[in-house]
Formats: structure tokens, C-alpha cells, sequence
């Protein structure tokens, strides 16, 4: 694939600070991309300084193969943004909005068939301020796609939203790429990165410390899997360590999560029925981005 963004050593400080530490990485056209990590690590700071709204201090960037410092103006055009910050006016209508962000463009779609793309048509002159979390994220997405853009950077658009609206957002980010788009998705949230992205760059500390499809980074965690259940009144997890696989048994009162390799989830029922243990929620989780970061960095994610 042809790569539509190109980052080499960017770097970005505020007085002693080093928000971004010498990040590189490529997007290729078409495809979801997102940059994740901790509150703090750099991640906006690095996106707003690709789509030109920073100016770093040094490094090279091409988007569309444009300087973003030096071509802004014709960049814009062709890129769509919501910025993690953004807010309108309360009083401000559905349609209102869509009408003035056009004007903002050389060239725009017709916003009418927008409303309706976005599920906003019953809305449409309903005021901002009005309207649920998820149909402001709605609007922030259709006012991103006015220019029809060819790179749409989408900043910590679920944050705040309840589970319901979080994952019909995530619905219309895949819509955005199956029009053809390559979409740059900032979030703090690895299930989300998980769920959407085709590839991603983990970031902390203003450095990338993993870059990869999520499932071969799982993979090159080799992190195995977890059993997870609460036990009855006085059982012993550690009559599980010497299971075959076990790598780690915790126990938190009567809450037991038991790690390891293998066929690990039938050799743990074998033993809790011998103990005479019948735990309800007895369930096993495979590997994620979460014990990826943990395994890089060495503690959770900070959200």
C-alpha cells in the first residue's frame, strides 16, 4: 500500500518537557491507523503537529506528501479533523453547523445526505447543546467528511460516551474506512485500538514503544491466557501452581485469576471439581493490548 503519512524523528518539547521523543512511524493509504497510549504520552501533541496545528521542533512529516508547516493552507483541504477538544456553540443548529463548515472549503459535499449517513436527519434542527453525547460525536464525524477528505484524524472520539454510543461510534469509524478513507484514530482506550484498528503505534513517554497489527504484537507477547473466578469460603489457590501451564496464580480474597499456557482452562476445572469448588463465574480471557502495554512498560495503562 502507498503510505499517505510519513513521520521520521519528530520531536516536540514546552520548556523542559519532551512531549514527543524522536517518533517515527507510517499510515497507509486506506487503512485505520491508531495511535494509543496513557493520558500524557504524546499522543495529541504527535497528531496536531502532523496535521500542521504544532510545529515541531524538529523532525519531517509528509501527509498526502504535503509539508504540513509549509502547504497547511492545501493540506486542509484534503484532510478531515475532530480534535478531542472540539465544542460549538449550544445554540447552534445541526443543519446551521453543517451550512458554516462548508463554507469553510474550496470544494464540499452537499451536507444533506450527511444527516442522514450520520443517523442526524431526525436532528437536524435540533441545537448543540441539545443533543447526546453520541449525537455530537456524530455531527463532529459528518462535519469532518464535509470536504470529503482523503485522511480523516479522528482525536479520543469516545471518551465520555456511554457504552451503547461508544460502540456505534466505533460502527461509523469503520464506515469511514470502508468509503475508502484512511482514518488516524487517537485513543487511550487499547480495547477500541483492539477493536478498529487495522495497524497501531503504542506511545509512552513521547516515544513509540510497539508498532504492528494487534494481533501480531499479542503474539509477540506470547502472554498465553488467563482463568478468572471467584472461589467458595476457604479455598487455596495455591493447590493451582503446580497445574501444567500455570505460569502465576493471584488471589484477592475470593477473586483468582490463574496464568498460563495451554489447554489451561480444562486442567483448572479438573482441579476445582477435586477441591469441590462449583464457581459460577469461572471464565478464560485470551491476551490483549493491555498486557502488551503492561509487558513494555511494566505497569497499566493511566487513564
Amino acid at each position: 500500500m502507498n503510505s499517505v503519512i510519513e513521520v521520521n524523528h519528530l520531536r516536540k518539547t514546552y520548556g523542559s518537557v519532551t512531549a514527543v521523543d524522536d517518533i517515527s512511524l507510517q499510515v497507509s493509504a486506506g487503512e485505520i491507523f491508531a495511535i494509543v497510549g496513557p493520558n500524557g504520552a504524546g499522543k495529541t501533541t504527535a497528531v496536531e503537529s502532523i496535521m500542521g496545528l504544532r510545529r515541531p521542533d524538529s523532525g519531517e512529516i509528509r501527509v498526502l506528501g504535503l509539508n504540513p508547516q509549509t502547504q497547511g493552507r492545501e493540506l486542509k483541504q484534503r484532510i478531515g479533523i475532530q480534535l478531542q477538544q472540539a465544542a460549538l456553540p449550544n445554540r447552534l443548529k445541526v443543519w446551521e453547523a453543517l451550512d458554516l463548515f462548508a463554507t469553510f472549503y474550496g470544494r464540499s459535499l452537499p451536507w444533506e445526505p450527511l444527516l442522514e449517513a450520520w443517523g442526524l436527519t431526525e436532528k437536524r434542527s435540533a441545537q448543540f447543546g441539545k443533543l447526546s453525547g453520541g449525537q455530537k460525536q456524530r455531527l463532529f464525524i459528518a462535519l469532518a467528511l464535509l470536504n470529503d477528505p482523503e485522511v480523516v484524524f479522528l482525536d479520543e472520539l469516545t471518551t465520555g460516551l456511554d457504552p451503547q454510543a461508544r460502540h456505534a461510534t466505533w460502527d461509523a469509524v469503520l464506515a469511514i474506512r470502508d468509503q475508502g478513507k484512511t482514518v488516524v484514530l487517537v485513543t487511550h482506550f487499547m480495547e477500541e485500538a483492539e477493536e478498529l484498528a487495522d495497524r497501531l503505534a503504542i506511545i509512552d513517554g513521547g516515544k513509540v514503544v510497539a508498532c504492528g497489527t494487534p494481533q501480531a504484537l499479542i503474539q509477540e507477547l506470547q502472554a498465553g491466557s488467563r482463568v478468572r473466578f471467584t472461589s467458595q469460603n476457604g479455598f487455596d489457590a495455591a493447590v493451582l501452581r503446580p497445574l501444567p501451564g500455570v505460569t502465576q496464580v493471584e488471589q484477592h480474597g475470593r477473586h483468582i485469576t490463574v496464568h498460563g499456557r495451554g489447554p489451561l482452562l480444562s486442567h483448572v476445572v479438573t482441579a476445582l471439581t477435586a477441591a469441590n469448588q462449583n464457581p459460577v463465574d469461572l471464565h478464560v480471557e485470551q491476551a490483549n493490548l493491555e498486557d502488551v502495554f503492561l509487558a513494555l512498560t511494566g505497569r497499566k495503562i493511566r487513564v
